[in-house]
């Protein structure tokens, strides 16, 4: 009995782990004007912070995806989760800008490890006509997870300062990491019904993939906008829309928490049940939902009064629809024996060139002209990513027909 729940605990598990580690990283930016206030820093270099993290947590992810290929990916995990778990306390003895700058790079150490292997751990577990619905509930923990942070933030902030909602995901992450290493460590590829090519199953064939780079830059650009977006929007609606910092972590995570469980519910749901009927179903849901985000961010950034909030809640939602098929996508463009790799490489790009740039670059128009015309590169970046998924629909890979899929199963 237990044998036949064990994916389902090990999704339950891992989307635990996934959620504290979101809320880890979203704390900062609900308190990041009362780190500006204490260390006396600017724009540009409060948005140093994000991106030192990302740029230690891209350069471990090419060290982490050939290991998980070859190694124990569970223990890994327990051991990444260990490690950020510990950093996410040491905020307790921080006191300068500099100790807050170590730790949050030693954070960055720890989550490359996870968010590089947990996904291929979860989609060896079920087959691929769920896999958007699976990765749909598992990567809940971004919104989710980010909202409790800036709730979190604005809660415990204003009662016991800026460092103590930090404490929150740091014993809890300590305790799931240890348990992850009782869980029942799945063949690699034994759900898989596409056949492992060249192309997809090798590293020389993975520089080569169109249905993978396609997806990787559709995300890179994505998440070069979501970066942005995450860090600024608190310190957005307080310095240009007037509410106060508390007000403005609470609307925008509420709104990140209430987009992000329907959209990447449905997204995923959406994704599954168009792969009946056409294999580019995850690219597609991903193009039309961003492409009708490039208008919807335009205007939330220009709204006003009553029509602020919902115009908000509209464009995150179209962001955040296309979690779940973008990344069942990038699973599914490769083979499960380079799977960590293609995950890790993914995550080198779209952090180098998303969001471990992003904050620092609106940072800086800020400081030079407002924060509005910062934010106004979010719109541009969301069209790119839309393009690339449209390109990318040419390349998605076809699933074979067999009795158990039936033709439907194929466009």
């Amino acid at each position: 009995m237990l044998k036949r729940y064990q994916p389902w605990l090990a999704l339950a598990l891992l989307t635990g782990l996934n959620l504290l580690n979101y809320v880890d990283r979203s704390v900062l930016n609900g308190v990041q004007l009362r780190v500006q206030e204490e260390f006396h820093v600017s724009h540009e270099k409060i948005g140093l912070l994000t991106t030192a993290f990302f740029w230690c947590y891209m350069a471990c992810a090419p060290v982490m995806g050939p290991l998980a290929d070859r190694y124990s990916r569970k223990r890994i995990i327990a051991v990444g989760g260990i490690l950020w778990s510990a950093a996410t306390l040491l905020t307790a003895f921080t006191h300068d800008f500099g100790t807050l700058l170590v730790r949050h790079t030693l954070v960055g150490v720890g989550e490359a490890s996870f968010s590089t292997i947990a996904p291929t751990l979860v989609v060896d577990m079920f087959p691929e006509e769920k896999r958007g619905r699976i990765l749909g509930f598992f990567y809940l923990a971004i919104p989710v997870g980010t909202a409790l942070g800036y709730l979190l933030a604005g809660w415990l902030e204003p009662l016991y300062g800026w460092r103590r909602p930090f404490y929150v995901a740091g014993i809890p992450g300590l305790l799931l990491s240890l348990v992850v290493l009782t869980l029942r460590e799945p063949e690699r590829g034994a759900q898989d019904s596409i056949q492992e090519t060249p192309d997809r199953g090798t590293y020389l064939g993975l520089l080569k993939n169109p249905a993978y780079w396609t997806a990787n830059l559709c995300m890179t650009a994505m998440t070069f906008a979501l970066g942005a977006v995450v860090v600024w929007m608190p310190t957005f609606l307080s310095t240009v829309r007037g509410m106060t910092l508390a007000d403005a972590n609470k609307n925008f995570g509420l709104i990140a928490a209430a987009d992000g469980i329907v959209a990447a519910l449905l997204g995923g749901w959406l994704g599954d049940y168009l792969l009946r009927r056409t294999h580019t179903a995850y690219y597609l849901v991903t193009a039309v939902s961003l492409g009708l985000g490039v208008p919807a961010m335009f205007y939330a950034l220009h709204a006003h009064g009553r029509g602020l909030l919902p115009a908000l809640a509209i464009a995150a939602f179209l962001l955040l629809l296309n979690t779940s098929p973008l990344n069942t996508a990038i699973i599914n463009s490769v083979g499960a024996h380079v799977r960590a790799t293609a995950l890790a490489l993914n995550i080198f790009i779209i952090h180098l060139l998303g969001d471990a740039f992003s904050p620092w670059l609106v940072g800086r128009i800020a400081d030079r002209s407002s924060l509005t015309a910062g934010m106004m590169i979010l719109p541009i970046a969301i069209a790119v990513a839309s393009g690339f998924a449209f390109l990318g629909m040419r390349y998605a890979p076809r699933r074979p027909v067999t009795p158990a899929l039936g033709p439907a199963h194929q466009s």
